[in-house]
């Protein structure tokens, strides 16, 4: 199991994860009960509903971490973002306004119903700027499941894909079980997230954790063990 979560939503009151310390605190002690011993946690960037900017989750991610110290849980915890690729998306590449994680890292995510019209140019400006693009759950923008050669794709333009655990037990439906299956089978993934927001979903991750298809995959988590290069680490 990996040791490092990338993706998750555990800053208090910022977006539709933890509602307030207590509540992050919580889910915290949880995903170290579960063995992690860092985790990487990336609140909503989306203009339209979460209008966070980099300064605003700093300022959370000095709360929490201050918490989680004086309740003595041993966990490094670190943050950047999860970006909806939008117009306010591309203003902040364009300002280079990104929190990042890893090797310049970001987290991005999409439209459930349909693809965004300029996709993969988004994708050629992160790459051109520098920065490594991580596609957040891609088995879940299921337009795309009648196209599988889009997701290699995605891989030969430099984007990497990352994997809900929760997929796998069909949290999020039969169909985003299916399409999973077949992007682990392919080697298509090179990050596991959990995306927990709340308790029900650290109930059912162990569960997730254990599913059949994630034995002997090789993921790149614990790689970001070493790797403290976050944005909003830096002053």
């Amino acid at each position: 199991m990996p040791k490092v979560d990338m993706h998750a939503h555990l800053l208090p009151g910022i977006d539709d994860g933890a509602k307030d310390l207590a509540d992050s605190l919580t889910l915290i002690r949880g995903m170290q009960a579960l063995g992690y011993e860092k985790l990487i946690t990336t609140p909503h960037i989306y203009q339209e509903f979460y209008p966070n900017t980099s300064a605003g989750i700093r300022a959370k991610l000095a709360e929490v971490q201050a918490a989680v110290a004086e309740a003595e849980i041993d966990v490094e915890l670190e943050a950047a973002a999860e970006y909806f690729m939008d117009e306010h998306f591309d203003e902040l590449l364009e300002a280079d306004d990104l929190l990042t994680f890893g090797d310049n890292q970001v987290l991005v995510e999409m439209s459930f119903f349909a693809e965004p019209p300029n996709l993969e140019e988004q994708f050629f400006q992160l790459r051109t700027k520098g920065y490594q693009p991580v596609l957040a759950h891609p088995e879940r923008y299921l337009y795309l499941a009648p196209e599988p050669g889009r997701f290699q794709r995605f891989r030969e333009m430099g984007v990497q894909l990352q994997l809900n655990a929760l997929s796998l037990i069909g949290h999020y439906g039969p169909e985003v079980k299916k399409l999973a299956r077949q992007l682990l089978q392919q080697r298509q993934y090179s990050f596991l997230g959990s995306d927990l927001h709340h308790q029900a979903h650290l109930e059912k991750l162990p569960k997730a954790l254990q599913a059949k298809e994630l034995r002997g995959y090789r993921f790149q988590n614990n790689q970001l063990l070493e790797k403290t290069t976050s944005s909003a680490e830096r002053a």
